[in-house]
């Protein structure tokens, strides 16, 4: 599937009228779109082609690479010189506040269920296990990749077919108002907050406001709706507490709602019980005991939608995470690779080491730990504070990369001997020192925040 080949299906008529656009000629009036795009590498034959403007790029000057590679037609911004003469246009203020305008209009004549996914870590994995789970019984859809910003979630709406019975959306954030934007053009039924960490702390200052930000989502909640939260953090709770909403929560403590009886970590995935089905066991094929967390808001999500133990329990099995999530892969000469680069907070951090210490090996243990970004003013302490995480006795060998990656290989340091710990600035000296060290039956594990590109490491030693 290409990235952005887009499901709705208008007349041109209608989309001016969905996009608040004018000045169409009428004669294009019934001519129709299949699927809009911003970009022209991913243009089909019929989309409407939506140019945007961004920091270093104007889409407006790609137009014509939009209709050589099969647009039908194209929104223009009013304001932008030179209009295509060969296809139809719709003139509009502002092409990206067309694209939101048209995706909330689309959003609401479709018959669908809605289910909004926010959270500081494990948005990507839980949306991915709901949309597993309610796939047993439903038809649905869910966000691609990582479609789940002001231009990603609209052009996510746009994809839902008519005959989806529920979108499964992520919605992601790094300032106050985003989530709230974004909650008022999906209009959740149901609306999920897996967690609160420390990821942008930089702009919103505390884990409070972090709290109040992903509170956000229940703006759009629908009138009926319900909030699904964790309900150990205590940010969540004492605010949701002042609420007129429905509630349910999960959590690893027994005043949830939903929690576990039993957690069996093994190399391949995770078995857990919970108090609602005391003598079922439930498999993930996912790495983290933190995943449970993740698991039982999906849970959650299918009770509230009717689904049955069993279903869930099938659903679960079959579960595909996205890649660069705890991702195991075979590496060479019979190592095994857990690729989470995708990105990285303190949160996320000590649930990767965690699942390091309880991977069973006649290995070595090795954990490649880059600089989480977007900590603010205690960012240093935040990374000898993982550094210190880490347990020496489950644990043979610390490799850092990044400037602040150091501080987490000073926070190792105070409990491992020295020569166990390394820090390194350039990629390739670490990817060649564990090439020296890496051997049959050792377990890697690599993570750090997506500008590191981490993954590189992977690569490295990828079968």
């Amino acid at each position: 599937m290409k990235g952005e080949n887009l499901m709705i299906k208008k007349t041109l008529a209608q989309i001016a009228l969905m996009a608040n656009g004018e000045k169409l000629d009428l004669q294009y009036q019934n001519v129709v779109i299949e699927g809009v795009s911003i970009d022209t590498r991913t243009i089909s034959p019929g989309n409407l082609y939506i140019p945007i403007i961004g920091e270093t790029f104007n889409g407006h000057q790609f137009v014509e690479s939009a209709i050589d590679n099969g647009a039908v037609a194209v929104l223009w911004g009013s304001d932008q010189p030179n209009p295509p003469q060969q296809i139809p246009v719709i003139f509009v203020k502002d092409t990206l506040e067309a694209l939101q305008t048209l995706s909330k209009n689309y959003r609401d004549e479709l018959s669908i269920k809605v289910v909004g996914i926010t959270g500081s870590n494990g948005k990507t994995t839980t949306k991915d296990m709901v949309t597993a789970v309610l796939s047993t019984k439903m038809r649905v859809q869910k966000t691609e990749g990582n479609f789940n910003n002001h231009i990603g979630l609209p052009l996510t709406l746009l994809r839902l077919k008519e005959d989806t019975e529920v979108a499964v959306l992520e919605m992601g954030m790094s300032a106050f108002g985003e989530i709230e934007f974004l909650t008022l053009l999906a209009r959740p039924d149901v609306a999920v907050i897996t967690n609160i960490g420390e990821s942008h702390m930089m702009d919103l200052g505390s884990r409070e406001g972090i709290a109040k930000a992903k509170l956000e989502i229940v703006d759009g909640l629908a009138k009926d709706g319900l909030l699904i939260y964790h309900g150990d953090e205590p940010l969540l709770t004492e605010r949701v507490k002042a609420m007129d909403i429905h509630t349910t929560t999960f959590g690893e403590t027994t005043k949830n709602d939903l929690y576990p009886l039993r957690i069996k970590q093994e190399n391949e995935g995770t078995y857990f019980s919970i108090n609602e089905q005391e003598n079922k066991e439930f498999y993930v094929p996912v790495l983290g005991k933190h995943n449970v967390n993740n698991a039982m808001a999906a849970i959650e999500v299918a009770r509230h939608f009717g689904l049955s133990w069993d279903q869930i329990e099938n659903g679960l099995k079959q579960i595909k995470i996205t890649n660069m999530r705890l991702e195991l892969i075979e590496g060479v000469n019979g190592t095994k690779l857990i690729n989470d680069a995708y990105n990285a907070s303190p949160l996320s951090m000590k649930a990767a080491i965690s699942l390091v210490h309880d991977l069973k090996s006649s290995g070595k243990k090795i954990v490649v730990l880059g600089d989480m970004l977007e900590l603010g003013d205690n960012e240093n302490e935040y990374h000898e504070e993982v550094g210190r995480f880490i347990q020496p006795d489950k644990v043979d060998y610390v490799f850092t990369y990044g400037t602040l990656g150091e501080h987490i290989a000073n926070g190792a340091k105070e409990l491992f001997p020295e020569e166990r710990v390394s820090a390194f600035q350039d990629k390739e000296k670490l990817i060649e020192a564990l090439r020296n060290l890496l051997s049959e039956e050792d377990i890697l594990l690599v993570k750090g925040s997506r500008g590191m590109k981490l993954e590189e490491v992977i690569f490295a030693f990828k079968k």
